[in-house]
């Protein structure tokens, strides 16, 4: 059973956004004569960050009511997620609306198609049989048969083709010019009244960028009724204003912050509660507005047809313990409508009580779970389509002026001032106008969280000139060799310096920005603060003299030497770098000592290739000669001679490779052993 008072979750309208929020019953109390009427203004609208705006309708209502909602078409499907009635004397509201078919598909669907925009003519030639009654100019009763057109020569010579009505009376048919007929009646009421429901849905769709939705509350007697809903709205604005002159302080700023918000709706907004949200919910669009059918799969007809000839096989008997046993069917649904039964005895009554929030002197300014909400102190008045600024925040905040220098900002520091958020508030993202007895300039600021530290800068301070310079160098650190391999451990030193020199006669603080390296370590100075991409030091420029700031940055890099790989002339540099450690280079000087052996008799062995190549090619072309001379002539006996002793020539060379080439293999062997045997 229902309870007496019920929160209606509507069909579909399944989401409900709540924050907390101040009692607005004044505001209500001056909605319920409209509410009286069977209209519920909004009485609290309360304006996200993130494009989202939630309304709270509510007012006192008479009886049975219908509410009437207007929505952009592009806000229906966020109405729709998110709508929630509050009425505790309707049992059964109903909300319904002119889908984004309806127009068309009811046109198509009454007796009279309006869909496309139908002449006269067309209307009727599309209502064949139908029973009228015509004035042309006397009356005459019969049935449509259709419309006919019929060739007219213009006195200026053009063919008319003007359309008559052709009509079934009792004299059988007739033709009528529909320009000559006065009015035209049709007997059947229902086609009356389908043309006139066309013609009103026309008249209402005119508009086609606006949807209702109609709420049907059927409850009796006088009681109060809210309604709540979340649609995209334009994202409030912030803007601040920051006065660092002393004044009448004896310390901190003066920090202002306005607001700005956006009535794009088409309803005047009257005595309304508004609440300034700052925060980024998770949010989507559904698309619930336009109807949605789902596609499902066609299967051929289940007709009987001749059985297909089969063969089985011989069966056993199963294992009685393989049996199942499965429960009756009214046993499960006896279980399903106990289940019911106990959801409704634990049903609870459940009241949605709205986004509400504090009061403070400008804005209330509380903590919405994980978001935090300024509250309007005073109800706001706001035309349709009109904006308007609103005082958000004004507190003395901690405040220290400084100059800040980045090395990629240019030669002169920028005007700045550390600020220190102690206003009791989260304040959003805006720019700061800021003040110094005068105007001063403009800043930026991200999302401040309360008592958050940020430095602002608002302009450049000439009579402050800054430089800066990069040096880098490496040492190395140590120097290990292990099988063949050497591994070198290097430290990179980044070291860049400031000068500062101050041309004012004033006393100046300046926060150095230095920009962080990747893989590095600040090694000095001590940083005072830093930010996932600076480090921030803190210098005091005295007047018209000169300060400067060095920091020092290392890296560490590694170099692994594969040594049987080495150019020898590499060899060479490492045994020559001083930064390496002396038994170090002693090992590496040895070792160029024995691949120097190498690469001599490598080299021996390439000059007794090339004197064997060279006799080879030098008998080769003794025989041609001896071929062209004959043996027997007194120049083929000569050539003869110096072949053989070509021959024992070639037969010395052969064996001297043979020895150079077993002094490669033993240099090569030395040098490998020696390299692969270091320990260092």
């Amino acid at each position: 059973m229902l309870r007496s008072t019920v929160k209606f979750f509507c069909g579909l309208l399944t989401c409900c956004l709540a924050a907390a929020g101040i009692p607005a019953q004044a505001i209500r109390d001056n909605a319920d004569s409209a509410a009286a009427q069977g209209a519920l203004p909004p009485v609290k609208i309360s304006i996200f960050s993130s494009g989202l705006a939630y309304y709270e309708h509510s007012g006192t209502l008479n009886g049975p009511s219908v509410i009437r909602l207007p929505f952009k078409t592009g806000m229906v499907n966020d109405a729709l997620k998110s709508l929630v009635l509050n009425d505790p004397a309707s049992a059964n509201p109903f909300v319904s609306y002119q889908s984004e078919q309806t127009l068309i598909q009811t046109l198509r669907s009454l007796k009279i198609d309006l869909s496309d925009n139908p002449d006269t003519a067309s209307i009727i030639g599309r209502l064949r049989g139908a029973e009228v009654e015509i004035k042309a100019p006397s009356p005459v009763s019969g049935r449509i048969v259709g419309i006919e057109h019929q060739l007219r020569i213009s006195p200026s010579g053009n063919e008319i083709y003007e359309p008559q009505l052709s009509l079934y009376t009792d004299r059988g048919l007739q033709l009528f010019p529909l320009e000559k007929i006065e009015s035209l009646n049709f007997k059947d009421p229902q086609i009356s009244d389908d043309l006139k429901r066309g013609l009103d849905l026309i008249v209402l769709s005119r508009n086609s960028d606006t949807r209702d939705l109609s709420v049907s509350l059927p409850g009796s007697g006088s009681r109060r009724v809210s309604l709540s809903y979340v649609i995209p709205a334009p994202v409030w604005k912030v803007s601040y204003r920051l006065d660092l002159s002393p004044r009448e302080r004896k310390s901190g700023a003066l920090l202002q912050g306005w607001a700005i918000v956006d009535n794009d709706s088409d309803a005047d907004w009257k005595d309304v509660e508004i609440s300034l949200v700052a925060g980024r919910p998770a949010s989507f669009i559904q698309n619930l507005y336009p109807p949605y059918y789902l596609s499902r799969p066609v299967l051929p007809l289940a007709i009987a047809g001749a059985a297909a000839a089969a063969t089985h096989d011989s069966g056993y008997a199963a294992p009685s313990a393989a049996r199942a046993r499965s429960a009756p069917m009214e046993s499960l649904a006896d279980m399903n409508m106990m289940k019911v039964e106990a959801e409704r005895d634990n049903y609870q009554e459940y009241r949605f009580e709205g986004v509400s929030g504090g009061t403070v002197e400008t804005a209330a300014g509380a903590a919405a779970g994980d978001q935090f909400e300024f509250t309007v102190k005073y109800p706001v008045s706001l035309d349709r389509r009109m904006s308007a600024m609103i005082p958000l925040a004004e507190s003395i905040i901690d405040a220290r002026k400084l100059l800040v220098f980045s090395p990629e900002g240019g030669r002169h520091p920028r005007l700045g001032a550390e600020l220190s958020n102690t206003s009791g508030m989260k304040l959003p993202a805006g720019p700061i106008t800021v003040y110094d007895g005068s105007y001063a300039g403009d800043a930026l600021i991200e999302f401040w969280n309360e008592d958050e530290k940020r430095l602002i800068s608002y302009g450049e301070d000439l009579s402050v000139t800054g430089m800066s310079a990069a040096l880098s160098s490496q040492i190395t650190v140590s120097v290990k060799i292990s099988q063949g391999v050497m591994t070198i451990s290097r430290t990179v030193k980044n070291v860049r310096s400031y000068t500062f020199k101050n041309k004012s006669a004033q006393k100046k603080t300046l926060i150095v920005e230095h920009p962080k390296t990747a893989n590095t370590v600040l090694e000095s100075p001590v940083a005072d603060e830093q930010t996932p991409s600076v480090y921030r030091f803190s210098i005091t420029l005295d007047p018209e003299k000169e300060a400067a700031l060095e920091v020092c940055e290392t890296r560490p890099v590694m170099e692994t030497v594969r040594l049987l790989q080495v150019r020898p002339e590499t060899f060479v540099s490492y045994a020559s770098n001083q930064q390496i450690p002396q038994n170090v280079r002693n090992a590496l000087e040895q070792a160029i000592k024995l691949r120097t052996a190498v690469n001599t008799a490598t080299t021996e062995v390439s000059r007794a290739e090339s004197r064997r190549t060279f006799l080879l090619s030098e008998q080769d072309r003794i025989r041609k000669n001896i071929e062209a001379a004959g043996s027997q002539s007194v120049q083929g006996q000569e050539y003869l001679k110096r072949l053989l002793s070509l021959d024992s020539d070639i037969d010395n060379i052969t064996a001297e490779l043979e020895k150079l080439n077993e002094a490669v293999q033993s240099a090569q062997k030395a040098y490998e052993d020696y390299v692969n045997k270091l320990e260092l």
